[in-house]
Order: structure tokens, then C-alpha cells, then sequence
């Protein structure tokens, strides 16, 4: 999926004439703490709550201070990986988008990805996670998808987490049913290690806002 495809059509854009005080407003309505500057088709730059309120001007129109706008953007053909690398490492509550002119297209909030997150993921399809502890050299993909396959299931979408002074990771895998008794019996005649299985919504509820959390930091390295 690209940049283009997952522009927010409710977000508005800046103008240089719009107070701080309608900006403030429009931050709170959407639940963002950035909102781009516009002049017709020409990004200007990203303006904060935090700087509003820094520069006390709520009342007075952007253009009448002289702001040192940060002007973070992708363009609409860039990997929606690209744009979740962006947003993390800037901590941005939304990205710009811009076309191959440079002319501003519209933007990309956080919700729109942690949606996007949950589709590609497969976070919102019914089923049960199992996480496997185990050393990266013993990983194999085909054997696993054998494992689960042979009980009669099948993987929805996978994630390895691991650290680079460890030669430890872990594997979260979705399976498309929500008893996962045989399938961790069979992991533990394999020798596999189970870290931790989640079979009740609350506990996967938990699990996907750790796992979004920890690809958004995977994706800025």
C-alpha cells in the first residue's frame, strides 16, 4: 500500500491567515497535536499545539509570527512502511503527503495507521496468538507452518520481535482458531519453547497495542 492510498479526507489544512486559537480547535476535534500549513497547493510546514501555546498566540493569525516550522513529508507513492518510519521517529500525530511537484495532497494520521497496522496483521480476523521463545538459528518458517497446518490451522500473519545483543527472539504468531490446545502440545513435542499464549480478548487487546508499539520503534531504527 502507498502514501496515497490512506489520506485522511476529514483533517484540514492551515492557513497562514487561520489564528492559533482555530488551529487549537481543530487539533482537539481530530485528537491530533499537529496540523500542516498550506499556502493553495505549497506546504509550508507542520505546526504544533506546543508551539501555539509557546508563542502565546492564540488569538493572532500563524503568518503574523515568525515560526521555525519542521516540514517532515512523504510523497504519495512512498511505501506505507516508510510513512510509519516517519511518524515514529518524529512522533508526529500525522504525516504530510506531498505529490512528485511538491504540491501538498493531504495527510495520513496515526489512526489511519494503527487501522492499516490491524488489517495488514490480520489483528481484526478471529483467532487465538501464540508467542514462541526460541534461538534465531533454530527458526524455521517451514516447520512451523507444518506445525500449525497439520492441526488443521493456519497462520493469519506473524511477527518477530528480537534485540541485537541477544541471540534470543520471539515469534507472535495469529492462528485462525481460538483453541490452540493441540497446536501447543504439538509446539512442546517439538521442543519449541511457548512464551505465552492469549486466547481471551482482553489479553490480545493488550497484545496488539504492544506489538503496534514495538513495529513502530522497529521501523525508526
Amino acid at each position: 500500500m502507498l502514501a496515497k492510498d490512506l489520506l485522511s479526507d476529514v483533517v484540514p489544512a492551515l492557513r497562514t491567515s487561520d489564528s492559533g486559537q482555530k488551529a487549537l480547535y481543530w487539533m482537539d476535534i481530530f485528537r491530533i497535536s499537529h496540523l500542516p500549513i498550506v499556502n493553495n497547493e505549497d506546504f509550508l510546514g507542520l505546526i504544533s499545539d506546543k508551539d501555539i501555546y509557546d508563542c502565546n498566540m492564540a488569538e493572532e493569525p500563524i503568518g503574523n509570527h515568525n515560526l521555525s516550522l519542521f516540514s517532515p513529508y512523504v510523497t504519495e507513492n512512498q511505501h506505507i512502511y516508510e510513512v510509519i518510519e516517519l511518524a515514529s521517529r518524529l512522533n508526529l500525530s500525522i504525516v504530510p503527503v506531498l505529490d512528485h511537484n511538491n504540491h501538498y495532497k493531504g495527510v495520513i494520521t496515526q489512526n489511519d495507521l494503527i487501522n492499516y497496522f490491524a488489517d495488514f496483521s490480520a489483528l481484526k480476523e478471529p483467532g487465538a496468538i501464540i508467542v514462541l521463545d526460541m534461538n534465531v538459528h533454530d527458526y524455521s518458517l517451514s516447520q512451523i507452518a507444518q506445525i500449525v497446518e497439520s492441526n488443521d490451522a493456519r497462520i493469519l500473519s506473524m511477527y518477530i520481535s528480537s534485540h541485537s545483543a541477544s541471540t534470543r527472539m520471539e515469534l507472535t504468531l495469529k492462528i485462525n482458531r481460538n483453541d490452540l490446545t493441540s497446536i501447543i502440545q504439538t509446539f512442546t513435542r517439538y521442543n519449541y519453547t511457548i512464551h505465552s499464549t492469549y486466547m481471551d480478548h482482553d489479553d490480545m487487546d493488550s497484545l496488539y497495542e504492544n506489538r503496534y508499539e514495538m513495529f513502530m520503534k522497529y521501523l525508526s531504527i
